[in-house]
């Protein structure tokens, strides 16, 4: 024991410690960049960024790196046509040679739907079914029946539209509901005088709505222009009428 103690103090042992030492430590420093060798020979190339280029840059741009490429369209209403909305693998990923690039384009023409069944349904159930189907509510009034809040009419492009009619994605539909108030009377509001803002908001809050506008003489200021007529009148003989009922009016930019 104590020779075998001796030994591991003599220059002898201290220099093969070292040679095993300097020999394991080139050993992995070889095996190190080897790998490093190895893997970057399998990087390749470094995809480039055509994710929000249009089809013919993304194009050009893939075949200049030397990739292939492949496609897929969807169709996003608020995107323009023909861009690169996504693209796998993602941008500044090293792939090899001659790899596939697939990308995503929204599609040049706008596609169809079918307009859903919704007569009767909830304002909330509506909203639903419509979004569902990739349409988008637009303006909503309401008419005197005692359903509150559910679709009596749906229009589209100022015309009633029925379930099953093709439309364009993303069109907006515009809703007639129910007040809930059925068929009770309400005061003719007195309209002479105000500006059709005014009295947009005057027959909203009668639950009344506006009819039919008549511009008398040249109006060179809608926004200003006056009611000077309007139809029916508030009179001893007729002082009220149905909720829902539209009133008429005459603009004029000349005042009373």
């Amino acid at each position: 024991m104590s020779k075998f103690i001796d030994y591991l103090k003599t220059k002898s042992f201290r220099k093969t410690i070292l040679a095993a030492i300097i020999t394991v430590f080139l050993l992995l420093l070889i095996a190190f960049f080897s790998l490093r060798f190895y893997t970057k020979h399998g990087e390749g190339l470094n995809v480039p960024l055509v994710k929000g280029l249009s089809f013919a840059d993304a194009v050009v741009k893939l075949e200049e790196a030397g990739l292939k490429y492949e496609v897929d369209s969807v169709f996003i209403l608020d995107q323009p046509a023909g861009i690169v909305i996504d693209q796998d693998p993602d941008p500044n990923t090293f792939v090899k040679d001659n790899r596939t690039i697939y990308l995503t384009i929204n599609a040049g023409n706008i596609p169809n739907t079918k307009f859903p069944d919704i007569a009767f349904k909830t304002l909330r159930e509506a909203q639903a079914i419509i979004e569902s189907s990739r349409l988008k509510v637009g303006d909503t009034t309401y008419k005197a029946d005692v359903s509150r809040d559910v679709v009596l009419e749906a229009t589209f492009g100022g015309q009633p539209i029925q379930a099953g009619q093709t439309i364009p994605v993303g069109s907006r539909i515009n809703l007639v509901l129910g007040d809930g108030r059925g068929n009770q009377d309400v005061d003719i509001p007195q309209l002479i005088g105000l500006t059709i803002d005014e009295a947009k908001f005057s027959l909203k809050g009668s639950a009344l709505s506006l009819g039919s506008i008549i511009y008398e003489g040249q109006i060179t200021d809608s926004a200003n222009a006056v009611i000077t007529k309007q139809d029916p009148m508030p009179a001893d003989s007729v002082t009220k009428v149905t909720i829902g009922t539209k009133i008429n009016i005459t603009l004029s930019n000349k005042q009373q």
